[in-house]
């Protein structure tokens, strides 16, 4: 029973792994695609990276909970995304998707 409500502690942070990761890329995305027509360029990347980072770094906290373990799951959960965008969005595979 113990073993059961450990694994469901760690569903959790996956998930809000899973989240936060989609904010920071969905945000990365938008960011790239503004960029040519933004008149002050540095400043959207600049600040979009500290927004992004503070969103992702803030759920970290928060989904840690003075738990090591629970942040390692919660950054799998956000690698896994990561990851998957990688493959599945490489260049030259779906570049006309996005265009």
């Amino acid at each position: 029973m113990k073993f059961t409500s450990e694994i469901f502690s760690f569903v959790t942070p996956f998930f809000a792994g899973i989240f936060v990761s989609f904010l920071y890329h969905i945000g990365l995305w938008w960011t790239v695609k503004a960029l040519p027509s933004s008149q002050r360029p540095a400043l959207l990347s600049i600040g979009s990276f500290y927004i992004r980072m503070g969103i992702t770094l803030s759920v970290f906290y928060l989904v840690m909970n003075n738990s090591w373990q629970r942040l390692v799951v919660c950054l799998l959960g956000f690698l896994v995304v990561k990851y998957t965008m990688t493959h599945k969005l490489r260049p030259g595979k779906n570049a006309s998707t996005f265009k």
